[in-house]
C-alpha cells in the first residue's frame, strides 16, 4: 500500500511538472513568419487544382491547417493590405479606393506596433502598399526593405517577419512567354465558362500556372531557410495569397475568383494548444478574412485586442465562434470607379452593385496590358462569346447571388429565382448591417469626401454624427434596384439639401435609363447643383435621354474642377458617351495645361486622358500633361 501511495505521489509530481512544462511552452512567445503571394486564387495542388505545381505548398498544408473558406476582404492589393494592417476594414477606414492615400484615424494602430511593445523585432521584405499616407506607416517596423530579415535581431528576441513575393503578380502576364518556354501546356488549360477559348487566354493561363509554379519553389526556399536557421519549431508560419487572381474578372472584382485566397497555417507542437484542429493536414472550414489577422496576432501573443478592431480572432486565446459571414468590397480601381459590396456564408455569395449602369469591363490600362484581355474583348466584338462570355461587357444588374457550391465560377445568377427569396433577404440583410456597424464610407463620393474632411480622417468625421449615414445608405439601395415605380422619389431627391442624397437621386435616374425620360427637366436643374459628383452623374443621364449637347457641355465644365477625382469622374462619364469631338479635345488640352504642375501620385484623370487618346488614335505627345501618363 505504501509503494502504492509513493506511486501516486511521484505520478502526481510527473503530471504537475508536465503541466507546469507545457504552462511555460503556452507562455513563452511563438516567432512568427507570413510567407505572402501577390494576385493568387487557390490554385494549388492541395486546394484540388490537378493543373497546379506546387509541391511544397502541397507540404506545408500537410505539415498544418489549410484553410478552405479564407478571403480578402478586398479584391486588390492596396485596401486589402490596409484592411491587415490595421485590423478595419478598409471602407470603414476610407480607404477603399486603389492607391488614395488618405490620412488614418489616430484611433488606429497599425499591428506591428503591438508586437514591438510586446518585444518583438518586426520585419517587412518588403512590400507595404498600406493606402495611408506615406508618413503615417514610418517606424512601424525594425526594419521594411528588400534586406529585412529576422536573422538580424537581438539573440533570443522573438520575431515577426513578412517575406512578401511579386512572382505571380498580375505583371508577370505582361511579357509573353514563347509558348515552347511554358512547362504548362496551354491546351491542357481547363478555362473557365465565361472566358472565351482563344489562343491568347489559354496561353496566359498557362504562363500564369507557370509563375504560380515558380512562387512554389519561392516558398519552398524560404522553408528550407528556416529549417537551416534552426527556428523552425519555434515559429508558426502562415502562407496567403494577398486576393484573388489573376486573370480578367478575378482580381477587382468580388466573386470567389477575386477575394477567395489560398491560406495555410503551421504550427508547430510546442505550440499545440494553438491547434485549430487535433490533427495537423487538417481543413478548417471555419470564413476567415483579412480583417481577421490583426486580432488573431494579438490573440496568440497574448495582448488584448482593441475595441475599434473589426475583426474575429481565429486563433488564441480570444479566439471567437465561427462567423456566419465574411464581408468584401470594392471602390475605385486606378482611373475607373465603380462600387460594389459582398457578404459570404459557407455556400452562397450575395454582391450588391451600387453603379450597376457600368458595365463590367471598363477598360482599365493595367489590367488590358495582358494579352488575354483585349482578345476577349476583341471577341465579343466579333460575336464569338456565348451568353457567359458577354456578361462581362454588359451592365450590371443591382443584385447577385450565388450557390458556391454548385456553381464554384459564379455563373448562374439566382438573385431573380423565387426559389432563394429567403437567402437573398438574409443576405442583403447582412449586407446593410455590416455597411452600418462599421460606417462605410464609400457612400460619399470621393471628391466629396476631399471637400468636407479637409485633412481630417473620413472615419472620425463619421462617428461625430454630422452625416445621416443610414439614410444615405437607404438612399442609395432605393436609387440602384432601377424600377421605374421609384421614378418620382428619385426626382424628389435632386432637391435633398444634402449633396450626397443628390447623388443617388441622379444616380437612380441614371440607372433607369429611358424610363427616366419624364426627369429631364429636374436633371437639367440639376447641372447647376454645386457638387461636381451631382452635375456628373446628372449630365451622363440625360445624354442617355437625348440631351447630348447639353449633357457634353456640363461634363466639359467638371473638366476645370481642382479635385482630380471629379475630373476623373467626369472624364469617364465622357468616355461612355462615345464623344471626342474637336470641343472635347479642346477641353482635354485647357485640362491638362491647368493642372499640369500638380504631379500627385492620383492623378488618375490623366490615366483616362491617355485612354481617349488611344482609343481615338491621336498621338500622346501633343499634350504637355506635366505628369508622365
Amino acid at each position: 500500500m505504501k509503494k502504492n501511495n509513493q506511486f501516486l505521489g511521484l505520478a502526481l509530481l510527473t503530471t504537475i511538472g508536465l503541466n507546469a512544462c507545457q504552462s511555460q511552452q503556452a507562455k513563452e512567445l511563438p516567432n512568427i513568419l507570413w510567407l505572402t503571394s501577390e494576385d493568387n486564387s487557390p490554385l494549388l495542388g492541395c486546394y484540388g487544382d490537378v493543373f497546379a505545381t506546387t509541391p511544397n505548398l502541397d507540404q506545408l498544408a500537410s505539415e498544418g491547417f489549410l484553410y478552405t473558406h479564407a478571403y480578402a476582404n478586398a479584391p486588390v492589393c492596396a485596401p486589402a493590405r490596409n484592411t491587415i494592417i490595421t485590423g478595419v476594414y478598409a471602407n470603414s477606414g476610407g480607404h477603399q479606393h486603389m492607391r488614395s492615400y488618405y490620412q488614418k484615424s489616430d484611433i488606429i494602430r497599425l499591428f506591428p506596433e503591438f508586437l514591438r511593445e510586446k518585444g518583438y523585432y518586426c520585419t517587412n521584405n518588403s512590400k507595404e502598399d498600406y493606402n495611408i499616407a506615406a508618413e503615417q506607416s514610418d517606424s512601424i517596423w525594425n526594419e521594411s526593405s528588400g534586406n529585412a530579415h529576422y536573422k538580424n535581431r537581438r539573440p533570443d528576441q522573438p520575431f515577426f517577419a513578412i517575406f512578401n513575393s511579386t512572382i505571380s503578380h498580375e505583371s508577370s502576364l505582361h511579357k509573353w512567354v514563347p509558348t515552347e518556354e511554358l512547362r504548362h501546356n496551354p491546351v491542357e488549360v481547363q478555362l473557365p465558362p465565361y472566358h472565351p477559348d482563344t489562343p491568347e487566354m489559354r496561353h496566359d493561363w498557362a504562363q500564369y500556372y507557370d509563375k504560380v509554379e515558380d512562387m512554389d519553389t519561392w516558398i519552398g526556399e524560404k522553408l528550407k531557410e528556416l529549417e537551416e536557421s534552426g527556428l523552425a519549431d519555434n515559429t508558426i508560419v502562415f502562407y496567403y495569397g494577398d486576393h484573388g487572381g489573376v486573370l480578367g474578372r478575378s482580381k477587382r472584382f468580388v466573386y470567389e475568383t477575386g477575394t477567395r485566397v489560398p491560406f495555410i497555417v503551421r504550427i508547430p507542437e510546442k505550440y499545440k494548444h494553438l491547434f485549430p484542429a487535433e490533427k495537423t493536414g487538417s481543413k478548417i472550414n471555419r470564413l476567415i478574412s483579412f480583417v481577421d489577422l490583426a486580432p488573431t496576432l494579438l490573440s496568440i501573443i497574448g495582448v488584448e485586442i482593441p475595441d475599434y478592431m473589426q475583426g474575429d480572432a481565429f486563433l488564441g486565446n480570444q479566439k471567437t465562434a465561427d462567423p456566419q459571414y465574411a464581408c468584401m468590397f470594392r471602390g475605385r480601381m486606378d482611373e475607373r470607379y465603380d462600387m460594389s459590396r459582398a457578404v459570404r456564408d459557407q455556400r452562397f455569395r450575395y454582391i450588391r452593385n451600387y453603379m450597376p449602369y457600368r458595365i463590367y469591363g471598363q477598360h482599365l490600362n493595367y489590367l488590358w496590358k495582358a494579352p488575354s484581355m483585349p482578345s476577349w474583348e476583341q471577341a465579343y466584338l466579333n460575336g464569338e462569346c456565348n451568353e457567359q462570355q458577354s456578361i462581362f461587357w454588359n451592365t450590371k444588374p443591382a443584385e447577385e447571388l450565388y450557390d458556391t457550391e454548385n456553381d464554384p465560377w459564379e455563373v448562374n445568377n439566382l438573385a431573380e429565382d423565387p426559389n432563394y427569396s429567403e437567402v437573398m433577404e438574409r443576405m442583403r440583410k447582412a449586407n446593410n448591417d455590416w455597411m452600418i456597424r462599421i460606417f462605410d464610407t464609400g457612400f460619399i463620393p470621393e471628391a466629396k469626401r476631399n471637400m468636407m474632411a479637409e485633412n481630417q480622417p473620413i472615419y472620425d468625421l463619421l462617428r461625430t454624427g454630422q452625416l445621416p449615414l443610414e439614410e444615405i445608405i437607404a438612399t442609395a439601395e432605393l436609387a440602384t434596384l432601377g424600377k421605374k415605380e421609384n421614378l418620382p422619389q428619385l426626382i424628389q431627391l435632386l432637391s435633398n439639401n444634402s449633396e450626397i442624397i443628390r447623388y443617388w437621386g441622379a444616380t437612380g435616374l441614371l440607372s433607369l435609363g429611358p424610363d427616366a425620360q419624364s426627369a429631364k427637366d429636374p436633371l437639367k436643374n440639376a447641372l447647376e447643383d454645386s457638387s461636381p459628383n451631382v452635375v456628373t452623374v446628372a449630365a451622363e443621364a440625360l445624354y442617355y435621354l437625348g440631351e447630348e449637347e447639353t449633357a457634353l457641355e456640363a461634363l466639359l465644365n467638371v473638366l476645370d474642377h481642382p479635385d482630380p477625382f471629379a475630373r476623373t469622374h467626369a472624364l469617364n462619364a465622357i468616355d461612355y458617351t462615345n464623344e471626342f469631338t474637336p470641343e472635347v479635345q479642346d477641353a482635354i488640352m485647357t485640362m491638362t495645361e491647368k493642372f499640369k504642375d500638380d504631379r500627385s501620385p492620383n492623378r488618375y484623370d490623366l490615366r483616362v486622358v491617355e485612354w481617349l487618346l488611344d482609343k481615338n488614335n491621336i498621338d500622346k505627345s501633343t499634350l504637355d500633361t506635366g505628369t508622365a501618363l
